[in-house]
């Protein structure tokens, strides 16, 4: 059974994303000191005390009709329909504001459980304003210091307070109402979880390319902050999904600059956060901008997806402001092949998720490329292989001698890893590792799958017994 939902929600810059990565066990969200950092919102899973939580981190609720606030209002408000139990946050040092008193108006009407937080209690900082909260009328607060891990002892009873009284009243109110003996018991079976984990895929590429409207299209709804302007992600955010009956994790990651041009700190931790989910994911989504194609930092960016072993589907996104479709799809190909060579073949689809043109192929191309990414080589096979193209290119020599490869096999998958063994395996060039490392991808069928060849050479017992 799903766990309980606990969305920790308040104005800007009072701590609720602190509070998330303590209760989560792990840095997730980006903590700064400056407001509005935290723009999406964020799920995972953590535990308080002995109870398995839920948690959605949110963005701090503003009082705006239109801009970014008001989409960042949006998301804090669809966090608080899937909450169970609400945990208002409040800054104890700045007190009770009206941007608070107005948003405790608006937990009211949810009809939810609502567990009033007054955090930066350490000492007696707080104290004035943890006088103040008794004002809005939510309940006894809790004195916190999320920074320092004060008063958890204190929220865990008033969170379970908050629990137990779903079990009671009108079932209709809230679609949370369950057995809360059962909920806890940890020897209560998970209907909801699968066995097989999640395909984890991240989508990746320069700022304003389409990634968050991406997510949106394939999933289905606006989870995803969109807009003109460059820069709104700001967090890699983990979107549960589901595809042909296949549990899928997408990743909205935040767009990646050139190292030079990064100087802001927030910037940095962003873009660490995006290179975090390109290491964990299985398939990669690169979204290239139709209009400015294979930049360095596109090229930059793949590299950097082939250096970890992540399979790469390369998406066109904005397809549908080209004109000659079918010259320009040529053209990226060649192009592509070109600069990347150690990657070829992999997939290039065009898409635009303002029309929905090409989204239908891409889940089914990931699916592709995630089951060559896994896939397992025969050792017969492979040695097969490497004797039909050492007979057709055999390796340099060096010195006069030449380099015998003897045998090959594959060590695992994900990537596909491969060690040959031969003599003077420090002489073989790296074209000739090329060579190889393409045949193995077209006598197979791997494209777009990074390959590892791991050369190694066998010990000569002469040379040992000369030195006895």
């Amino acid at each position: 059974m799903r766990p309980p939902v606990l969305a920790v929600v308040g104005r800007p810059n009072v701590g609720k994303s602190t509070l998330f990565n303590r209760l989560a066990g792990k840095p997730l969200a980006i903590v700064d000191d400056r407001p509005g950092v935290t723009r999406d919102r964020r799920e995972a899973r953590g535990r308080l005390g002995d109870l398995d939580l839920l948690l959605i981190d949110t963005a701090g609720y503003e009082d705006a009709r239109d801009g970014i606030e008001a989409r960042m209002r949006a998301q804090t408000e669809a966090a608080l329909k899937e909450a169970d139990v609400c945990l208002f946050m409040i800054d104890g040092r700045d007190g009770v504001t009206a941007l608070d008193e107005r948003f405790a108006e608006v937990l009211r009407e949810a009809d939810k459980p609502v567990v009033l937080v007054v955090n930066k209690c350490e000492g007696k900082q707080g104290d004035e304003g943890l006088l103040e909260s008794w004002g809005l009328g939510l309940g006894e607060p809790v004195p916190l210091s999320a920074a320092h891990g004060e008063g958890m002892a204190e929220l865990y009873s008033a969170v379970l307070t908050g629990l137990r009284t779903l079990g009671m009243g009108d079932e209709k109110k809230t679609r949370a109402r369950r057995n809360l003996d059962d909920l806890f018991d940890p020897d209560a079976e998970d209907e909801d979880e699968d066995d097989k984990p999640p395909l984890r895929i991240a989508v990746v590429g320069r700022p304003n390319v389409g990634k968050s409207t991406l997510v949106n299209a394939m999933i289905g709804e606006e989870r995803m902050i969109t807009g003109p302007e460059a820069g709104l992600t700001r967090d890699a955010i983990a979107v549960e999904w589901e595809w042909d009956e296949r549990r899928v994790r997408l990743h909205d990651t935040a767009g990646l600059r050139k190292r030079g041009k990064v100087d802001d700190r927030l910037e940095r931790m962003s873009a660490a956060d995006t290179l975090r989910a390109i290491k964990f994911a299985e398939v990669v989504l690169l979204l290239v901008d139709a209009e400015r194609p294979f930049e360095k930092q596109d090229l930059t960016i793949a590299d950097r997806v082939i250096t970890e072993g992540r399979g790469l589907v390369v998406l066109i996104s904005k397809w549908d402001t080209v004109t000659d479709k079918q010259k320009t799809l040529l053209y990226l190909r060649e192009e592509f092949d070109r600069m990347l060579p150690q990657i070829k073949g992999a997939p290039l689809l065009p898409i635009s998720a303002q029309t929905g043109r090409g989204l239908d192929q891409i889940m089914p191309t990931v699916d592709k490329l995630h089951k060559n990414w896994r896939a397992k080589v025969k050792t017969r096979d492979l040695n097969d292989w490497l004797r039909e193209m050492t007979e057709r290119h055999p390796p340099p020599a060096v010195d006069g001698r030449r380099v015998k490869p003897r045998y090959i096999a594959q060590t695992k998958g994900r990537p596909p890893t491969f060690v040959m063994m031969c003599s003077r395996a420090s002489y073989l060039p790296e074209s000739y590792k090329r060579y190889l490392v393409n045949g193995i991808r077209e006598a197979f069928g791997m494209p777009g799958v990074p390959i590892r060849l791991i050369v190694k050479g066998g010990k000569n017992p002469y040379v040992d017994q000369k030195k006895k």
